[in-house]
């Protein structure tokens, strides 16, 4: 089967489901596993390098208000490449070409492919995406075991974190201006023993105040801007350290948002179990793996 994946987390699901030879184009940001970095790239970010994250804001709100993507797809390689299946994503128009224009362009393409759209709301919608990539695929041995796997791991971390104190948490998704993080995000931090004082389950990220943020009285602050690594979310902390430090809060923890918080694919996992680590870690243990993955935000600093 030739595979074209038009998400990174579906890139990231497919290798998990032993689907990565089939894969025959990836997105220009699929950057894992790393072999997906050798893979030919069939889209590319229509916004200008070099913008600040009030100016990607603007710009996003800018395009998607007009109707208009903030990516191209490249029909051309697409009709060369012939696939027998795309997987794309409908859910939001800032992380992936519009859906419309991708069954739109199936249609023209001879070997006219069957175009799945994943969009999960919650970590049970994005494990039953492996379900949905595997009816496709007739991968279902392998998506039986991820799921299987998975949901062990939840359950080591819901039993680790039960009858914990619950600390207040807010999950900023974006700083300038803020978002509190919604869909999975409040999901993982309920299991990881917190509760998030901002975000609801399931549903959109939502633009906030500082204000807003501060009025909640959160023990921790999580920076996650969606799409950045932890270093440069660290960075963006460092930014905003002066509406950070109104907030009060007695830890701020910037944090790997790419890999594990952004993306609803397989490792949201490990982004529960590193969360869990940062809101208990008198319960659960700091895992290596994760090192550099999560940064403490120093506000005292002059």
């Amino acid at each position: 089967m030739r595979i074209v994946s038009l998400v990174p987390s579906a890139t990231e699901m497919l290798f998990a489901l032993g689907l990565g030879g089939d894969l025959v184009a990836v997105t220009h940001e699929c950057d894992y596993p790393p072999e997906a970095l050798k893979l030919p790239r069939v889209t590319r970010d229509l916004l200008p390098s070099g913008l600040s994250t009030a100016e990607i804001d603007a710009a996003v709100k800018e395009r998607t208000l007009n109707g208009e993507s903030i990516y191209s797809l490249n029909k051309d390689v697409l009709h060369e490449l012939q696939p027998d299946l795309i997987v794309t994503q409908a859910l939001c128009a800032v992380c992936a070409v519009s859906y419309d224009d991708v069954r739109a362009i199936a249609e023209e393409i001879d070997s006219q492919p069957l175009v799945i759209s994943l969009d999960p709301r919650t970590i049970g919608e994005v494990l039953g995406d492996a379900r949905t990539i595997a009816q496709a695929t007739d991968a279902k041995d392998a998506a039986v075991d991820l799921i299987r796997e998975s949901s062990a791991r939840i359950d080591g971390v819901r039993l680790a974190v039960r009858g914990a104190r619950r600390p207040r948490v807010v999950a900023l998704e974006w700083l300038d201006p803020p978002y509190a993080a919604g869909h999975w995000t409040p999901q993982m931090i309920e299991y990881a023993g917190g509760d998030d004082a901002l975000g609801f389950a399931g549903e959109h990220s939502q633009e906030c105040t500082w204000d807003e943020v501060a009025a909640m009285k959160p023990d921790i602050v999580l920076v996650i801007p969606c799409g950045f690594d932890a270093e440069i979310a660290h960075r963006e902390a460092e930014m905003h350290r002066d509406q950070l430090a109104a907030i009060g809060a007695g830890e701020v923890i910037a944090l790997d948002a790419a890999a594990y918080f952004s993306r609803p694919g397989p490792r949201i996992i490990d982004g529960l179990e590193l969360l869990a680590s940062i809101i208990h870690p008198e319960l659960v243990p700091e895992n290596p793996e994760y090192a550099g993955k999560a940064l403490t935000v120093d506000l005292d600093i002059l």
